[in-house]
């Protein structure tokens, strides 16, 4: 099997990730996949989420490091970014994104309020909380991630199901739905992410029921590991293909300086 772009893999600037980028690409080279992207966690000026991403003081160094990956031969290794979502993030983001060349930008929601809810050390908050709550607001913060028109693709789009803390498959499609009309609004696409397969909740990242609600509003889809260590590169590739297969789906994204193209799954 051709293997469509990976467009989300990590660098130990990240500070929960190992391994060098060139060996990320060496690996993509050996499972055949011919492009990747490196989307590592965008710094934060403002101290968020301090411990999850690079510095801004580092940014040079990640750029180095895409760059020496890039001249790997037999692969192509993009230059992206992952730029979390919460409330004052563009008053960095918006001057800063679009002087740094990138491929493409990856849009995430990892925090509710003062809650890193997909974070395992938080873990505790979820047997305390109201599930739909929590999903409701996941999902309003996702439609106010489309409406900055920031991003090309909306990363591990049911992150909240790490855990297992699921609700219902008719309250979440409510709940989601509006998300989903937003993003199709802003003319970005959604990624089928496997790392939700190494992560208690053993599903791709969306789930089927998701992935069907965005074809339905022609949403496209972007392919992407979640890479942390080389050897997850890839990972589960296959999956992935057929979960969007099964659905509708025939043609990947892929991105270079931030314009999409779509290639036969």
């Amino acid at each position: 099997m051709t293997f469509p772009p990976d467009t989300h893999l990590h660098t130990p600037l990240c500070n929960h990730a190992v391994g060098e980028p060139i060996e990320y690409a060496r690996c993509a080279r050996s499972k055949g996949l011919t492009e990747m992207c490196f989307t590592d966690h965008v710094p934060a000026p403002d101290g968020y989420d301090a411990e999850s991403r690079m510095r801004l003081e580092q940014f040079p160094e990640y750029r180095d490091m895409v760059e020496e990956a890039s001249r790997e031969k037999g692969i192509f290794a993009g230059f992206g970014i992952e730029a979390d979502y919460y409330p004052g993030c563009q008053s960095f983001l918006d001057p800063w994104l679009d002087r740094q060349g990138f491929d493409v930008v990856l849009g995430s929601v990892h925090v509710i309020g003062d809650w890193g809810f997909d974070n395992p050390i938080y873990m505790k908050r979820w047997r305390e909380s109201d599930l739909v709550a929590v999903w409701s607001r996941y999902f309003q913060l996702l439609a106010d991630l489309a409406d900055t028109r920031l991003y090309d693709v909306v990363g591990h789009l049911d992150l909240p199901k790490k855990f297992g803390y699921r609700i219902p498959d008719p309250v979440l499609k409510e709940l989601a739905q509006p998300a989903l009309d937003k993003i199709a609004d802003a003319n970005m696409a959604i990624e089928l992410n496997t790392a939700g397969l190494r992560k208690p909740s053993r599903e791709i990242y969306p789930s089927r029921l998701l992935l069907e609600l965005a074809h339905d509003r022609d949403i496209p889809v972007a392919f992407g590991s979640d890479a942390h260590t080389p050897d997850e590169v890839g990972a589960d590739f296959d999956q992935a293909v057929a979960l969007a297969r099964a659905v509708g789906y025939t043609r990947a994204a892929r991105y270079r300086q931030r314009h999409r193209t779509l290639l036969p799954l």
